[in-house]
């Protein structure tokens, strides 16, 4: 019992700083609605249309990097720091690959919303300026995430907690010159969050490369003395371990995006009360999602160092600290859902569905703790293949299916509207859990029985 103890600390301790460099990029989202919302209605509702756009395909590219988190944290277990900055290299050129990638699809968006969207005039020209805005700073993103990638491979997570406390604090004050138009510039509105938001990137990917080089912890990776031309095969390797990543990232966040407008012919009600259960699962979610980053670094490091055991030991751990956390969130949730939901809305009839909602969410939590948290177990031991396929499975072939029998037909039962939709979701969610957490037993009774099993990149 003690060794599970010390574990668990150990997580925490790494697992509280990303929670609140979580929380400051979601709050990020925040201020930028409240601050365009403030100019007109018409400006809230382009910053959250080209949002959506941009989520996808941002999450996207950030899901291919993030195969350096374990890859790095198995070079510091096995003791090969020397290999680390040439992993980092590549990982930018990656980054600088996709950032252009990236860039071409997002000048191009303004096609998706003329014919796809089909907005009205206003709001159609709104959206496509805080989008073009926004795509310049898709590279200060990438490279941010990269080294944050290497900071929490290291077993650093606070500078990224630090750095995104930051961003959102300097996110502020631009908004400010640029939707209201301050210091000579001109009143921009929402378009002016995409300038924002694409500076702040910026300044974070600054801010956290001036740490990385003159601090002591990273005196042996200094970058400026190993930048190398790309290597196409470890290119293509990371490339390959993210893809998978990417995939059930974007899987998730278009899910949840289709199942938004798939409520919006049921009424102006049914959305706003689908908008305020999502956005507070979502809020309840960093907490399991910071417990994965903290388990997919401890079980690299494990893997690197050669103890199986502790690796082991580290994923139940995790997955133990997720469900005590995820319990104490749904009882909280299902205890005061109503008074919740009367923060963001005081409309009866919203607040009904609302709350109604935040039960079901109350009741699917434990499920996505336990499925992040596998999730990122898995990455941990580099699988990160069965992640798409379960994901895929889980999320489209049973989750979305079932969610849209119970909301808008009446095969099963009449029509449910959004709580069939939410059932859905546990659906999907449970499954998913079930088969990560069957997939992570598999493979460490394959790795503890001496199974072949890939430790390198």
């Amino acid at each position: 019992m003690k060794k599970y103890i010390k574990e668990a600390r150990v997580l925490l301790i790494l697992a509280i700083p990303v929670v609140f460099a979580q929380i400051s990029q979601t709050a990020m989202g925040i201020v930028d609605t409240i601050m365009s919302g403030s100019v007109s209605a018409i400006d809230m509702a382009a910053v959250a249309v080209g949002t959506s756009i941009w989520l996808p395909i941002i999450l996207f590219g950030h899901g291919l990097l993030l195969s350096l988190t374990p890859i790095i944290a198995q070079f510091n277990g096995s003791g090969k720091r020397n290999c680390i900055s040439y992993q980092v290299c590549q990982g930018l050129w990656l980054a600088v690959v996709i950032s252009f990638i990236i860039m071409i699809i997002m000048y191009h968006s303004n096609q998706f919303v003329n014919c796809v969207l089909i907005l009205e005039t206003p709001l159609n020209e709104k959206t496509i300026n805080f989008l073009f805005y926004l795509l310049w700073g898709t590279p200060g993103y990438l490279f941010f995430q990269v080294f944050r990638c290497q900071c929490e491979g290291l077993s650093y997570t606070k500078p990224g907690m630090i750095v995104s406390f930051i961003g959102l604090l300097s996110n502020i004050p631009i908004n400010y010159i640029f939707i209201y138009g301050k210091f000579g510039m001109p009143v921009m509105g929402g378009a002016g969050c995409g300038i924002a938001t694409a500076s702040v990137y910026w300044i974070m990917f600054v801010l956290l490369y001036i740490y990385m080089n003159y601090t002591n912890a990273f005196h042996d990776i200094n970058l400026l003395k190993t930048i190398k031309k790309p290597d196409l095969i470890i290119l293509k390797k990371l490339f390959m371990l993210g893809l998978p990543i990417a995939l059930s990232l974007f899987f998730e966040v278009t899910l949840f995006a289709l199942v938004t407008i798939l409520v919006a012919p049921l009424g102006i009600v049914a959305v706003a009360g689908h908008q305020i259960a999502l956005n507070f699962s979502s809020l309840m979610f960093v907490l399991p999602l910071s417990i994965g980053v903290a388990v997919t670094i401890r079980v690299g490091f494990c893997i690197g160092k050669k103890n199986l055991e502790q690796a082991k030991i580290s994923s139940w751990t995790s997955l133990f600290i997720g469900v005590i956390l995820s319990c104490c969130t749904a009882i909280l949730t299902s205890i005061f859902r109503e008074n919740i939901a009367l923060l963001y809305n005081d409309t009866p009839s919203v607040v009904s569905i609302a709350s109604h909602l935040m039960l079901l969410a109350s009741i699917y939590q434990i499920s996505d703790s336990i499925q992040v948290i596998g999730n990122s177990i898995l990455r941990g031991y580099k699988d990160t293949r069965s992640i798409f396929y379960i994901t895929f499975f889980a999320y489209w072939l049973l989750g979305l299916p079932f969610g849209y029998i119970l909301a808008l037909t009446d095969i099963i039962y009449p029509a449910m509207g959004p709580s069939g939709f939410w059932i859905g979701f546990i659906i999907g969610l449970t499954s998913s859990a079930i088969l990560m957490i069957f997939r992570m037993s598999i493979l460490q009774k394959n790795i503890s029985k001496n199974i072949k099993y890939d430790f390198e990149i």
